[in-house]
């Protein structure tokens, strides 16, 4: 049995509990509890607060975590990185008073910085020659300069609306942040097996990520233009139909270039088009 430490609420708990699930496996969250099970995988989840996860898993009271990158630097535990997983993704920015005009990094010298990240400030600054005084914040750091407290904040921006409506303009990014699968540096061979699957069942499902099915009919006096656009993971997969002199061709498309090719498909003569999610991918 595998146990996994995740986020107790907010963004980074919702997207990893549908991972989760996309993954097929299932757990009961409609009675909230410190540590709930699988009921047909062998791995349990612990909820705790998000800058308790570093800690949980390199003392081995969880030997798996999900956890934010920015968590992770800012808490330096001896915890090994398995996967970076591509969601509740954020950057670590400074930010002024929008009124004052900056003047670059040497605008911070001899500035207080509220944050509730310092380790990650002060090797920040420390890497540029800044001398600042950092003052540690547990929250709510963005009203920080509204109450004199600081002269300026380093924190988490994900849109900019909270800067925006606090007065504050972002300044300098420091670090782009996503989230992380890490674990405990000494699993059991047994739960390193488990592991393993969970990884399986995870990939495929990131792999299919972005992509789409696609069927198409196609004459065959066209089929050789229309594999020529076709990318394929390997090559289209080409059917016969009932119908004399036609095919049907199978293909995979990702996202980012799907209604380009669908453009070129239709003006090379395919037709019946029908496109499909996928929801895992198994490569």
């Amino acid at each position: 049995m595998l146990r996994i430490a995740v986020q107790a609420k907010g963004r980074l708990f919702e997207e990893t509990l549908a991972l989760l699930e996309e993954s097929d496996i299932k757990l009961s969250t409609t009675k909230r509890t410190l540590l709930v099970k699988s009921s047909n995988f062998p791995l349990e989840v612990l909820f705790l607060r998000d800058d308790d996860i570093p800690q949980t898993v390199a003392t081995g009271v969880a030997d798996l975590g999900i956890v934010g990158e920015n968590e992770w630097m800012e808490k330096q535990e001896e915890v090994r990185v398995v996967k970076r997983l591509g969601f509740s993704k954020c950057r670590l920015s400074l930010a002024m008073p929008r009124d004052l005009e900056y003047t670059g990094l040497s605008w911070f010298e001899g500035k207080k910085i509220a944050t509730s990240y310092p380790v990650i400030l002060r090797r920040f600054l420390d890497e540029r020659g800044i001398q600042a005084e950092i003052h540690v914040i547990s929250g709510s750091v963005e009203v920080a300069p509204g109450i004199g407290l600081a002269d300026a904040i380093f924190d988490i921006v994900s849109s900019g609306s909270t800067l925006v409506s606090n007065r504050l303009k972002e300044v300098e990014v420091v670090m782009q942040s996503e989230a992380l699968l890490i674990a405990h540096k000494e699993l059991s061979v047994e739960k390193e097996e488990i592991l393993g699957e969970l990884l399986f069942r995870m990939n495929a499902v990131k792999t299919a990520e972005d992509k789409k099915y696609v069927l198409m009919n196609v004459s065959k006096d066209k089929l050789d233009a229309i594999l020529a656009v076709l990318p394929g993971m390997k090559s289209p997969t080409v059917m016969p139909l009932a119908q004399e002199g036609w095919c049907s061709v199978h293909t995979v498309l990702d996202e980012t270039c799907f209604w380009d090719i669908i453009g070129q498909l239709k003006g090379l003569g395919a037709e019946g088009i029908l496109v499909l999610p996928i929801e895992k991918m198994i490569v």
